[in-house]
């Protein structure tokens, strides 16, 4: 296996967006969530990305909410900012935002619903790349944009000097090992029930939604890895599947089945914001069952040492 190449942690939390029960940005209870996140296991956040309600948040509060997860983590913990749109300039924008804030780098989605060519995704990347002094990770996730990033096109990417990670949700496991083969891209699994998979072969580690309700655990999947102890890897892996799969593979998004959790647990997390619903009483008491059926000392996240958009 090549050299692991991780710039930006290697358990990295795709991190919610706390609200206040009357739906404004909570920064107390963000910077409460986001120091819980880091003493439990994360050592990268993922801020204003999909899970953190990133379409529904202003420019403003997304600024705010790097600024106040920075005061609260310090200098040490690499802070990934969502800034992608189906809008070149407007991702410009948010990028340089993002780095007078305070942010460490930038996470970057394929344009969406516009569904542009792999020349103009390249195009766009390129722009983006150009425009700070920010480190990009790419987020290849057809599944949500209609348009996924190709291999070819990432490894020509590969050669910009600040284009160094790739947030996977591509689903395309041949693909991936490709370009983790041809370039030195840091790859993250962006699907949690790919974070030991993706990990075996190369990858720098995740950025999981899951790990908002179970950060040590998740950690602990690459941690016995690095250990050698690759059958308590799996077993770790195996233990969080039904999570996973009550979490990221029912009919809501990852950010209603998070925060139906975290508010059961009373951390901060709040409502969510429309057009998203919360869950109902029976899904959260589902999703309960669930987190309560995993193994003694798994509830609070510590170790005991599916995908966020289906095409």
């Amino acid at each position: 296996m090549r050299h692991r190449n991780a710039p930006f942690g290697r358990t990295l939390c795709a991190m919610v967006t706390p609200f206040t029960s009357a739906g404004t940005l909570d920064l107390d209870g963000a910077a409460r969530l986001a120091a819980r996140l880091v003493a439990e296991g994360c050592d990268g956040l993922v801020l204003n990305g999909t899970t953190g309600e990133s379409p529904t948040t202003t420019d403003a509060e997304k600024r705010e909410l790097i600024s106040a997860v920075r005061s609260t983590v310090g200098d040490a913990v690499p802070l990934v900012a969502g800034v992608g749109t189906a809008d070149t300039r407007h991702t410009v924008e948010l990028t340089l935002a993002a780095e007078k804030a305070g942010a460490d780098a930038a996470l970057v989605v394929t344009p969406y619903y516009s569904r542009p060519q792999q020349a103009a995704v390249e195009a766009h990347f390129l722009q983006v790349a150009d425009a700070s002094g920010l480190p990009l990770m790419l987020y290849d996730i057809p599944g949500r944009t209609g348009t996924r990033i190709a291999p070819a096109t990432l490894i020509r990417l590969a050669a910009h000097p600040r284009v160094i990670a790739v947030k996977d949700c591509s689903y395309d496991f041949l693909g991936t090992q490709k370009v983790l083969a041809a370039t030195d891209l840091a790859y993250y699994a962006g699907c949690d029930e790919h974070i030991l998979p993706l990990y075996a072969v190369g990858a720098a580690g995740c950025v999981s939604t899951v790990a908002n309700v179970v950060p040590g655990q998740v950690a602990g999947i690459l941690a016995a890895f690095d250990a050698g102890d690759t059958t308590r890897a799996a077993e770790l892996q195996s233990r969080i599947t039904p999570l996973i799969e009550a979490m990221m593979a029912s009919d809501l998004p990852g950010t209603v089945t998070t925060k139906a959790l975290l508010n059961t647990l009373n951390l901060p997390s709040g409502p969510v914001r429309a057009p998203l619903l919360p869950a109902d009483e029976k899904v959260t008491a589902e999703l309960v069952a669930v987190l309560r059926e995993r193994p003694t000392g798994c509830l609070t996240g510590r170790p005991s040492s599916v995908q966020s958009a289906r095409p």
